[in-house]
């Protein structure tokens, strides 16, 4: 039977079929671009030394080794797909989705492509920038998330004898320190020094916060310690560093029993590793 005899249901199948192929052909291609894209952002921020404003630095080199490994293997499958796209060797393809699944799946991959790129391309673009106090104050600077930044079973020798060396301590240390002392009285007069950003208080007062990172900037936890001042407090999100004494709380209602007394507040530059871990 010659070609122009076949039936019209086998020219409708068959357009069918190559119509298919051409759309996960292109699926394909998004989604390897998708791929090279974010790896090729992800180096791009190693390099920059910008990539522990995303990630844990312990899982940097894990992190850079994945997406060296991720570019090479994406541009041969984008050349693969480019030069076998839309071909098939099946006699009889697969059942695919009707018109309306079909058109479906291909706007859903597609944005979910643009979008990944697009954010990539953002964080390639813009200016890194750290969580800011609004984050904070969004996920509740306070006891609960002191318990997922610092865990519920933190080492009993944070809370410091006299012959722990506290030089060290950042905010999350001092926060799950004064957490989990019975007797915070023992604490009140501990003189330290601290840096963190500001979360806008009442009067004279603000609480020092900082992010802790487990695994990447999503799972941030801020932390935080109250200060108190006799001056106006710096405005949000500055950064400062505040050196005091340990105080008893003057607001009983607090669930913070202790506060920062602040002997000197001073303003001072976005650390260049923002967040504690």
């Amino acid at each position: 039977m010659s070609s122009s005899d076949r039936s019209p249901a086998g020219h409708e199948h068959g357009a069918a079929a190559s119509h298919a192929d051409r759309t996960a052909t292109r699926r394909a291609l998004l989604g390897l671009g998708s791929v090279l894209a974010v790896a090729l952002g992800t180096l791009w921020l190693g390099l920059a030394d910008h990539l522990d404003l995303y990630i844990n630095p312990r899982y940097a080199v894990f992190t850079l080794v994945l997406a060296a490994v991720a570019v090479p293997a994406s541009v041969a499958g984008l050349v693969v797909v480019a030069r076998h796209g839309g071909h098939t060797h099946d006699a009889d393809p697969e059942p695919r989705p009707g018109g309306g699944g079909r058109l479906l799946h291909v706007v859903l991959g597609s944005v979910a492509a643009l979008v990944t790129i697009g954010t990539v391309v953002a964080m390639l673009v813009l200016p890194p920038t750290t969580l800011s106090a609004r984050t904070a104050q969004q996920r509740s600077v306070g006891s609960a998330s002191l318990s997922d930044a610092t865990g519920a079973g933190a080492p009993v020798s944070l809370l410091g004898s006299e012959s722990v060396d506290t030089s060290g301590y950042g905010v999350k240390d001092w926060a799950a320190l004064i957490r989990q002392s019975t007797d915070t009285t023992a604490l009140v007069g501990r003189e330290l020094t601290l840096t963190g950003f500001v979360v806008p208080g009442s009067d004279d007062t603000f609480t020092l916060t900082r992010f802790v990172v487990s695994c990447c900037a999503v799972d941030a936890q801020p932390v935080g310690i109250g200060v108190t001042t006799d001056g106006t407090p710096s405005p949000e999100n500055q950064w400062v560093r505040v050196e005091g004494a340990l105080a008893a709380n003057p607001d009983t209602s607090s669930d913070a029993r202790l506060v920062i007394r602040a002997a000197t507040v001073t303003r001072v530059g976005q650390p260049s590793d923002p967040y504690e871990y």
